[in-house]
């Protein structure tokens, strides 16, 4: 069986990923319990403590030209992605 190296993301994508994981995990908390403190709590210490950075390096990412872009999704998902406009 081959071995897949795994590619690591940089800190821009990290960041990014584990507050969309947070933001997804908490919004779904907030529609089951909707009056849940503690889930008040965390999504207003995420919006105090970590949104602003988070932000930044959103933007960062929305920076990058399409082409690195396709490239980076290439590389972490392991094979090529079609041009733009579909199929060939």
């Amino acid at each position: 069986m081959p071995t897949r190296t795994r590619t690591r993301l940089d800190e821009d994508e990290e960041r990014v990923t584990r507050a969309q994981r947070l933001l997804i995990g908490l919004g779904a908390a907030l529609v089951h319990r909707p009056f849940d403190t503690a889930t008040h709590d965390q999504l207003l210490s995420f919006l105090t403590d970590d949104a602003e950075k988070v932000l930044a390096s959103l933007e960062v990412l929305r920076r990058r030209p399409e082409a690195e872009l396709r490239a980076r999704v290439a590389e972490l998902a392991g094979h090529s992605l079609l041009p733009t406009g579909g199929a060939a």
